[in-house]
């Protein structure tokens, strides 16, 4: 059996998945074959667009479900119905994350109980009903979206960095609790990306940042959703409990 028609078979959720890096994931997995759920709270211009690719070419379908994930109580809900609409999940991305930044003392507390909910919680426990599935069929694949700032830290991002390291330590753990039942749980930390967010930098506060990778440019979207797809396939079949980096370097 080929890449792509294993792929084909399976079905896998992208949190966050409406632009930026979600999107991207999205649009690596569709294009590999997939069958890729995009879930978000709104559905933007960029994924009714990718979603329109898809059903034009040769990729996997790509399918849109609105959600917001601070709800938490309502996700066993969410899960039921993918799972009765969609069939089995096989892969779950824990990507969907807000990244408030600002000096701790000064954070009011409900932005720190954002961050904690919505990067900590909401995929601990959507992992939960999703794994739950996993287990009595004994395959599937857990990939959750870190950052380098959860282990190197950065000053203005104390409570982010708090949530990200949070998932190193899910991850690592949960791989051990559901490896013998045949699933994978691995997580990507990325750096500094080429994006709009970074394009919005002062000129040499950038290059700062890119001065500092061994590779001296910023890592890219397709990058960290390379890696993601890896995770997700044969390749990676003995891979689980790790971080890849994806950083150009910057942690060297």
């Amino acid at each position: 059996m080929t890449r792509s028609a294993t792929a084909a078979q399976r079905t896998v959720l992208v949190t966050g998945a409406s632009r930026g890096l979600g999107l991207g994931i999205a649009r690596k997995l569709s294009a590999a074959g997939y069958r890729v759920i995009a879930l978000s709270r709104g559905k933007s211009k960029q994924i009714a667009e990718a979603i329109a690719e898809a059903e034009c070419g040769k990729e996997g379908p790509l399918h849109f479900v609105a959600f917001d994930l601070g709800k938490v109580g309502e996700i066993p809900v969410l899960v039921k119905n993918l799972r009765k609409e969609f069939g089995p999940l096989y892969g779950l991305v824990n990507n969907a994350a807000v990244g408030h930044d600002g000096a701790l003392a000064m954070m009011h507390n409900a932005r720190i109980e954002e961050l904690v909910r919505l990067n900590t919680l909401s995929p601990i426990v959507l992992t939960k009903y999703v794994v739950r599935a996993m287990m009595s069929e004994g395959v599937g694949r857990i990939v959750n979206v870190a950052s380098i700032i959860g282990f190197t830290g950065f000053s203005g991002l104390a409570a982010y960095a708090a949530t990200k390291a949070s998932m190193i330590g899910f991850t690592r753990s949960l791989a051990r609790e559901v490896g013998r039942l045949g699933i994978n749980v691995n997580a990507v930390a990325p750096g500094f990306l080429d994006t709009d967010m970074t394009h919005g930098l002062g000129g040499e506060q950038l290059q700062r940042v890119i001065r500092r990778s061994a590779l001296r440019r910023l890592a890219e979207v397709d990058d960290v959703a390379n890696a993601v797809e890896f995770l997700l396939g044969e390749d990676a079949r003995n891979i689980s409990g790790t971080v890849l980096t994806v950083d150009a370097g910057a942690t060297a």
